[in-house]
């Protein structure tokens, strides 16, 4: 592989673990906007305020950032399907993290998914 490449591919990497992470994180935020009893302030934008959701929010905007630099390095081919392993990531964690269920189904939806993103990535490398 090129240089420029891998820079690229490690920049896809971290979008895929800062993107897949922020949903969480703010789902996380949103689950500690309603505990407290306030779905919504007046106009609807009470969750704004919430530290976490920002937190969430800056998370998903990194994770883009790199993701939008590491097109410049590595052709598009050998990026997406990388990028689209952000889902894959948000699943696994929300299995985890905010305790819902993941089914057989879904475990397999996930690994196919894996698995095509690595044929693709090996067709594309050699």
């Amino acid at each position: 592989m090129y240089t420029g490449n891998l820079l690229g591919f490690g920049l896809t990497i971290s979008y895929y673990l800062f993107s897949g992470s922020s949903f969480i994180i703010k789902k996380k935020g949103l689950e500690r906007v309603v505990a407290f009893g306030t779905r919504a302030s007046p106009g609807g934008y009470g969750y704004m305020l919430e530290p976490l959701w920002r937190i969430g929010m800056l998370t998903m905007v990194v994770g883009e950032i790199a993701n939008f630099v590491a097109y410049i390095y590595a052709p598009a081919v050998l990026l997406t399907p990388v990028g689209a392993l952000s889902i894959k990531a948000s699943v696994v964690h929300a299995h985890f993290l905010l305790n819902e269920k993941l089914r057989k189904v879904g475990i397999l939806g996930c690994m196919l998914c894996i698995m095509g993103s690595t044929v693709i990535l090996h067709i594309c490398s050699c």
